[in-house]
């Protein structure tokens, strides 16, 4: 059973069950109780607890998703940092990795391939405008939801931009197959690492193979390193050119011939979505930093046309050429003025409201097909003292105004939420300061107190304190006096929360406290018992003291019985029984049965545990036994059998005779030897 599961940490999360086995960490399902909502909760493995690269690493991750807000990354929304304990509580997303869906369909249409890549490349672009680099794109780090969104998660090697560019070691750190040449090399890495391993990735979602393999991590890293990985169409003839292209752009051994930034591989990518037929000849470009189109089509119609003979023109002079180009494209210009005219007159442009986009995620509407009939551009980002970042603010035109299909819609989207100076409401009726509090833009928690100095609702203090900052639209912790602590109070029921929890609990309600650490199965800063009963009524100012486990296991000492008796003929001679404890080989006792009719075995430890006694391995007893109540229960029945002599088998008939004749019986002489 593992140990997390049925536990509820940090006096909210409630473990349900394992979901992800990790290098160094692992994954469970719980329950926010406070929040209400199903959560991810990643947990530092213990044998890491004690190897600090191991905790950089760990926090890093948290440091790293916490500064982001993107619909395609996996939120975070709460850590903690404990010597016996270290968790990150995320966004629960329900689906499989890229990496199984690849499996599953050996080969990926280029559209998902796109369609998938796009979402991962605007995630990346949001982490690197942050400052953050992954360095750990890969499929496995993808997971895709039924409705085919996909979001990045695992930022367990991510850096900041600012800090040194090495690993933690100076060798490469990430999954060997999708690193990029500057990774394998333990050199500095910045964000073209991540387009690198981008491209590894929709190399793999074209072709359904890996454009690396060997035997060994070092023999791929070589070839990540030295080898020209195949072309995709090579082994997968359906990918367009154009697509082909964008994949060994970004596969660029040289950081500098690949895509800079995320910003600009989109740009090609929505460039082909429009375009499936176009190419990107970047041979005949070396020096223009800009994307050149070609169409296919076009391409091939010009081959056409250069294969003909042609016959000498008679030219013209310069003068008469430049008239003629003026006058051509005079007469083209009215053509088409002409044309979208009548079409205008003949095929109007639907009409529609608009749609009211305050208040929603930009990110989101941008990739929201519902919005295709419109062209969304972010003007500006601000503050906003209502609305969180990657929100959107404002906008033009305002929703529900008439406009045609097309329309050009401005967003100004939140940076994130003002904050202003809490005021100072101590030593004001607890009314007013409430009144003062949201006037001035927060919520407000009001908290009573008891206090012999301070009069019957007058503030105390808040938190947080006066002429502090808070972000507008926070909650301020108001504490008020409640009088004299002359009344009695109830002794809340304290098992099951965190240490601060309960001491909040028990001052709030006038009662004093001492805290009491002892070795509890219970996990490290848990609450396990308290000096007095809940529901009890006390006089205010009554010392409770509460139990704190100190994450160590309390230990017993058992004496483990097991009668040898129930063996009807115990063999006479000495036997060896191996005793195991929940699967591992811990002692082995030997005697002899025949002359010992009780085996024991003494052991110290905690918990309820499997004892299995075994002879010649195989089973002759199983118990459980429990080392915190001194009991043992029998599982089954105990195999004597094992123990026993063998009775020799009885001869079907007695032989006396030397040639094989049976006392008593006469031969038949006629009768052939058998």
């Amino acid at each position: 059973m593992n140990k997390y599961i049925g536990k509820i940490l940090d006096g909210r999360y409630e473990i349900k069950e394992l979901i992800g086995i990790g290098g160094m960490a692992d994954v469970y399902k719980a329950y926010d109780t406070t929040e209400e909502r199903e959560v991810a909760v990643k947990i530092l493995k213990d044998e890491y607890l004690t190897n600090e690269d191991f905790k950089r690493r760990f926090r890093n991750e948290s440091k790293a998703i916490a500064v982001l807000s993107h619909p395609n990354i996996v939120k975070i929304y709460d850590v903690s940092f404990g010597d016996k304990i270290q968790f990150i509580v995320m966004e629960y997303v329900n689906g499989i990795t890229l990496k199984e869906y690849i499996e599953q369909q050996g080969v990926v249409s280029w559209k998902e391939a796109v369609h998938f890549t796009v979402q991962i490349l605007r995630a990346l672009q949001h982490a690197h405008d942050n400052g953050i680099v992954h360095r750990d794109v890969k499929p496995q780090n993808v997971m895709l939801l039924q409705d085919g969104t996909v979001k990045v998660m695992d930022f367990g090697i991510a850096r900041f931009a600012r800090d040194n560019g090495r690993t933690i070691s100076e060798k490469a750190i990430g999954s060997v197959h999708y690193i990029s040449p500057e990774q394998a090399k333990g050199e500095v890495t910045d964000e073209k690492t991540d387009i690198y391993s981008v491209g590894v990735m929709m190399f793999e979602m074209l072709t359904g193979k890996l454009p690396f393999d060997g035997d060994t991590p070092v023999a791929v890293a070589i070839k990540q390193m030295q080898v020209e990985a195949q072309k995709p169409r090579d082994l997968n003839p359906d990918i367009p050119q154009g697509l082909e292209e964008i994949v060994i752009r970004a596969m660029k051994k040289d950081p500098d011939l690949r895509y800079q930034t995320a910003a600009e591989m989109l740009r090609d990518i929505d460039e082909f979505k429009r375009n499936p037929s176009v190419i990107f000849d970047y041979r005949y470009f070396p020096d223009d930093e800009s994307t050149q189109y070609f169409d296919v089509i076009a391409e091939k119609g010009e081959e056409k046309k250069k294969g003909k003979e042609k016959k000498p023109k008679k030219k013209m002079s310069p003068v008469t050429q430049i008239l003629m180009a003026v006058a051509g494209a005079c007469v083209l210009v009215a053509i088409i003025a002409l044309v979208i005219f009548f079409t205008a007159i003949r095929n109007p442009t639907p009409e529609f409201q608009m749609y009211d986009l305050v208040g929603l995620d930009y990110e989101e509407v941008i990739n929201d097909p519902t919005y295709d009939n419109i062209q969304i551009e972010k003007e500006s980002e601000e503050l906003s003292e209502k609305y969180e970042a990657g929100k959107i603010i404002e906008q033009n035109p305002k929703a529900g105004r008439n406009v045609k299909e097309g329309q050009k819609v401005t967003v100004v989207v939140s940076s994130g939420l003002k904050v202003a100076t809490v005021p100072d409401v101590v030593g004001k009726d607890k009314d007013e300061a409430e009144e003062e509090l949201k006037a001035a833009g927060f919520e407000v928690n009001l908290i009573k107190k008891f206090d012999d100095s301070v009069p019957e609702d007058e503030v105390i203090s808040t938190s947080p304190g006066p002429d502090e900052e808070a972000m507008l639209g926070s909650t301020i912790k108001v504490y008020y006096s409640q009088g004299a602590a002359t009344t009695e109070t109830t002794v809340p029921n304290l098992v099951g929360m965190t240490e601060n929890k309960a001491i909040e609990e028990l001052t709030q309600r006038g009662l004093r406290y001492q805290v009491t650490r002892r070795d509890s199965t219970e996990l490290e800063g848990m609450v396990f018992g308290q000096s007095i009963q809940w529901g009890e009524r006390v006089d205010t100012n009554t010392l409770v003291e509460i139990y704190v486990s100190n994450g160590t296991a309390p230990t017993e000492s058992y004496t483990l019985n097991v009668d040898l008796s129930g063996a009807s003929n115990p063999v006479n001679q000495n036997v060896t029984f191996t005793i195991e404890v929940d699967g591992v080989q811990k002692d082995s006792v030997t005697l002899n049965p025949s002359q010992t009719k009780r085996l024991t075995w003494e052991a110290t430890d905690s918990g309820e545990k499997r004892v299995v006694i075994k002879v010649n391995g195989q089973e002759f007893a199983e118990f459980t036994v429990d080392y915190n109540d001194g009991t043992q229960n029998q599982r089954g029945n105990i195999n004597y059998s094992l123990i026993q002599q063998r009775e020799p088998l009885p001869p079907d008939e007695e032989d006396n005779g030397q040639d094989g004749t049976v006392e008593g019986e006469e031969t038949d002489p006629t009768t052939p030897e058998s």
